[in-house]
């Protein structure tokens, strides 16, 4: 193959008038089916990867979240339990320093029944 007939592959052979006969053709590149569906398959794995991690992570809160919801249950039921022993142990004060108490006589026994 000579130099002219080498440069000649890629020119255009038949030129308009008043048109330069040394224009080159320019290849357009494109991936084929192959690469392509390569490609996809990729995406599809790393969509399917991003989905599994936001579907952890989503799992992981909801662990979170019901441990602090039971913790919570149980500081109420704590939290009830030492309301009443609170008021229990004011109500003895109350009743101690109340007036009715103050008005109260006290009674000796006067004596024994007998069978």
């Amino acid at each position: 193959m000579t130099y002219s007939s080498s440069l000649a592959i890629g020119r255009q052979r038949f030129a308009k008038p008043h048109q330069n006969t040394t224009s080159f053709r320019v290849a357009d590149k494109t991936l084929g089916p192959v690469s392509n569906a390569i490609i996809l398959i990729i995406l599809m794995c790393l969509l399917g990867l991003m989905y599994l991690t936001q579907v952890t992570k989503t799992n992981s809160y909801g662990y979170k979240i019901e441990e602090l919801t039971k913790t919570q249950t149980d500081l109420k039921a704590e939290h009830a339990e030492l309301e009443v022993a609170a008021a229990r142990l004011q109500s003895l004060d109350r009743v101690k320093s109340s007036e009715a108490a103050k008005n109260l006589v006290s009674v000796a026994p006067s004596g024994t029944v007998s069978n």
